[in-house]
């Protein structure tokens, strides 16, 4: 980040002020004049701080923008959309848009001296809200600008406009509590993934396919390491490290989006944002969108119901985390359950109605330094976590996405109580289990082959393969849907036996085969096995 004292007097040559075209001397943009400069400066603090405060927030101290479409997050035109800076009403249904004649320098400017000031103020103000973090951010802000007005004023040198003070506050906000550039990409709700390689590269891959280029999202890669370090220091209590000694960085946005970025060991630096678009979804939500029939839906229910340990697999953005968080809500509202992420994905503890009596943990990786035990300082592990659970009183943990040696913890999560859930990256469901075992052996040569077989097969009831078919390229469109389910069985010398209860059909999507031993189980929470039949 850089210098707040080299920032603060690089304000003072910044243009606030506008050398042409702008009112004269005491005198708003609308023509409305002021008593003197200093009751001028005083109206235009009134005016900010008013005008913020009513301004669209969408709830994540952020102004409500559009996409690159020039849309609103609602979806709807302006009708008088125009480039450059354009006034924003009062009701704060106007937008920063792509931003290509904001002043990205200046805001930056800005964001990096109330940083500061808003850093030193909270040192006197613990325990403040985040509501509190956003009203005293915003005073800061108006103050900065008011300031600066003033000063101008004082020099007779001649001010922008009102409306132009409003959207230069709102981006700076934007810099300081959202995501500044990149906020209009993430509001846009047509929008799946940003990919960003570097700062001048960047990509939008829409919800029905389409890939298009983005704008860019800072001024030069510098500046775009510099974001990205900056949205990781203010994650909440999880302080995510972002530097050439932590190079890589997993984040999760305030609105429930998962950012995953790296630099210094790539050309350039990588970032990529992901939307979750499906939280709050049932399952048989996901058969009216075609991603599993009834009869699959139907026995995936029961077998939640029956205390069922549920691998679900696939390939990136098949839907593995959407077909979870559906599973999930067929629990009872009052079943205590705790969840243990590397990063909230689930979201399961922001829907009370649905889940009442939760525990969401976070894992957290803790600073460069090493303590004496060799761990880095303040790191809070899975395996912490898993350890802390069992005294929560809980009758499910569910573990998040495996991708390595989080599968250690997942096992641990099975034997302390069934019915736990997971997602891990594999092409099919028996390559699922061969991508478990090489996850569990990369934690240590103490973890043998065996000991990771015949953890699955004691521990794994089902494996749910889900694909993603994107034939948007040719005039189709993209779909996800169910291919198989196998059960898992202690076989011979601890090896999992594994049952195709549903096989991928001549379409490819999943069609009842071979029903598992424990049919009776899912029988005794409501499972009407002639299902399987009349679907097959």
């Amino acid at each position: 980040m850089a210098d707040p004292d080299n920032a603060a007097s690089n304000l003072e040559n910044l243009p606030l002020f506008a050398d042409s075209g702008s009112p004269d001397i005491g005198e708003w943009g609308d023509g409305r004049t002021f008593g003197s400069e200093r009751d001028g400066a005083t109206d235009l603090r009134r005016s900010l701080q008013a005008r913020l405060a009513s301004a669209g927030s969408n709830g994540h101290g952020q102004p409500t923008a559009t996409g690159p479409n020039g849309r609103h997050a609602s979806g709807h035109a302006d009708a008088d959309d125009e480039p450059g800076l354009r006034a924003r009403d009062i009701t704060g249904h106007g937008d920063i848009g792509r931003g290509e004649n904001i002043d990205w320098a200046l805001v930056r400017a800005y964001r990096e001296q109330a940083a500061d000031q808003l850093a030193h103020a909270l040192r006197d103000r613990e325990g403040l809200d985040e509501a509190g973090r956003r009203e005293l951010g915003r005073s800061i802000v108006v103050e900065l600008l008011a300031d600066h007005a003033e000063h101008a004023l004082t020099k007779g040198l001649p001010i922008i406009t009102q409306d132009e003070q409003i959207q230069l506050a709102e981006a700076i906000m934007a810099a300081l509590f959202g995501l500044g550039r990149l906020q209009p990409l993430v509001d846009d709700p047509d929008i799946e993934n940003i990919e960003i390689n570097g700062h001048d590269n960047v990509h939008l891959i829409y919800d029905d396919g389409r890939i298009e280029e983005g704008p860019p999202v800072a001024d030069s890669d510098e500046e775009l390491i510099e974001t990205l370090s900056f949205l990781a220091s203010r994650t909440s209590s999880n302080e995510r490290p972002f530097s050439p000694t932590n190079p890589r960085l997993h984040l999760r946005l305030r609105d429930g989006s998962r950012l995953a970025a790296t630099a210094w060991i790539t050309p350039r630096p990588v970032a990529v944002i992901r939307k979750h678009r499906l939280t709050d979804i049932g399952i048989r939500e996901l058969v009216d969108l075609d991603m599993l029939s009834p009869a699959a839906a139907a026995f995936l229910a029961a077998a939640v119901r029956a205390r069922k340990s549920i691998v679900v697999s696939g390939a990136q953005g098949a839907g593995k985390t959407t077909l979870v968080r559906a599973l999930t809500n067929e629990l009872d509202p009052l079943e205590r359950i705790g969840t243990i992420e590397t990063e909230y994905e689930l979201h399961l503890h922001d829907m009370p109605d649905r889940h009442r009596r939760i525990v969401a943990w976070e894992s957290r990786p803790g600073s460069g330094e090493r303590g004496p035990d060799g761990r880095a300082v303040g790191e809070i592990t899975l395996d912490d976590l898993v350890y802390d659970s069992l005294r929560m009183n809980l009758s499910r943990l569910i573990v998040g996405e495996v991708r390595g040696r989080e599968v250690l913890p997942m096992f641990k999560a099975m034997q302390s109580g069934a019915g736990s859930l997971s997602t891990t990256h594999a092409h099919s469901a028996r390559a699922a289990i061969e991508r478990i075992v090489t996850c569990a052996m990369e934690a240590g040569q103490h973890v043998t082959e065996s000991f990771a077989y015949r953890q699955i097969a004691e521990h794994i009831d089902l494996v749910v393969q889900i694909e993603l078919r994107d034939e948007s390229n040719a005039g189709g469109k993209r779909w996800r849907y169910l291919t198989e389910i196998v059960a898992v069985e202690p076989g011979e010398h601890g090896m999992p036996a594994v049952t195709d209860v549903f096989r991928p059909g001549p379409a490819g999507t999943a069609v009842p085969g071979t029903p598992p031993i424990w049919l009776a189980d899912l029988e005794r929470v409501g499972f009407d096995p002639r299902l399987l039949d009349q679907e097959g």
